[in-house]
């Protein structure tokens, strides 16, 4: 029977989650057990490109990719995949019908990042931010929304913006290795060679803008997923403001990150906050 086959597959996206990063899965099951399977989905989909891209350094990557590209598209059209993440991917794409040009501007990005190393101007970078974050945000907001294309319409703006938030605090967060690793450089006219404090301060002004138009639409939210992504937009901007806090020297030459003793304080004050409305 293909639901046995169907819940290994999503067991299969919620052990990658938990695996690769304990803070979104985290924020995962604050959310509705209704919802919380859909968004492992999306999360193993979106980190298995991700890691081909960022970390098979002793494979054919481009090669990699473009089978991996291939299996995707069969699944979205044959409703099936022997390749467990994708396969649950395609039951969330299609169950809550996430638009296809979301995935196609996911993909681009992600193969952007096989040889492209510098992004010189903002509007290059935009671009990359949205394929690679904003869509995503885009996706989760579908499931969210129960496919519902009003409340989309309304609140897509808002899911952009903190999805561009949470990728561009991961830039800052991980300068040092996307430079040194992969030679990698996404924050369009800044030297990291030469990163400075008032560099930093810009870079840390715009995503306090982003964060501040995606709250806007967390408030407005379902019950089912205002939660989760309150406790992942609290993480975040935590995680900011540490990055805002230590020496931009500190930042080129160690990963910053938020302790475990805090992420679960941060999850204490995001429940009162939740319970008492005033998010």
């Amino acid at each position: 029977m293909k639901s046995i086959f169907d819940k290994v597959s999503f067991e299969c996206s919620k052990t990658v989650t938990e695996s690769y990063s304990t803070s979104f899965a985290l924020a995962t099951k604050m959310l509705a057990p209704s919802i919380r399977k859909d968004i492992y989905n999306i999360y193993g989909f979106v980190r298995f490109a991700d890691e081909i891209v960022d970390t098979f350094h002793d494979y054919d990557k481009e090669k990699l990719f473009n089978a991996f590209q291939k299996d995707l598209e069969d699944s979205l059209a044959d409703r099936i995949s022997l390749n467990p993440i994708l396969n649950a991917f395609q039951h969330t794409f299609h169950r809550y019908g996430i638009p296809r040009h979301l995935v196609d501007a996911f993909m681009k990005s992600m193969r952007m990042d096989l040889d492209k190393q510098v992004y010189a101007t903002h509007a290059e970078f935009k671009e990359y931010i949205y394929g690679s974050a904003d869509v995503v945000g885009l996706m989760c907001l579908r499931v969210f929304v129960n496919g519902d294309d009003r409340r989309y319409e309304v609140l897509k703006d808002s899911a952009m913006a903190l999805g561009s938030a949470f990728q561009k605090v991961n830039f800052l967060r991980d300068l040092k290795a996307d430079y040194e690793d992969l030679n990698r450089s996404y924050f369009p006219n800044t030297n990291l060679l030469q990163l400075d404090e008032a560099s930093k301060q810009r870079i840390v002004e715009e995503i306090r803008e982003d964060f501040r138009k995606g709250y806007e639409g967390i408030a407005k939210l379902p019950n089912e997923a205002k939660f989760g992504v309150y406790t992942a937009y609290k993480y975040y901007y935590q995680l900011l403001r540490k990055l805002q806090k230590t020496p931009s020297l500190e930042i080129k030459n160690a990963r910053i990150r938020v302790p475990n003793y805090q992420k679960f304080g941060l999850l204490a004050t995001s429940y009162v906050n939740y319970k008492l409305n005033l998010v």
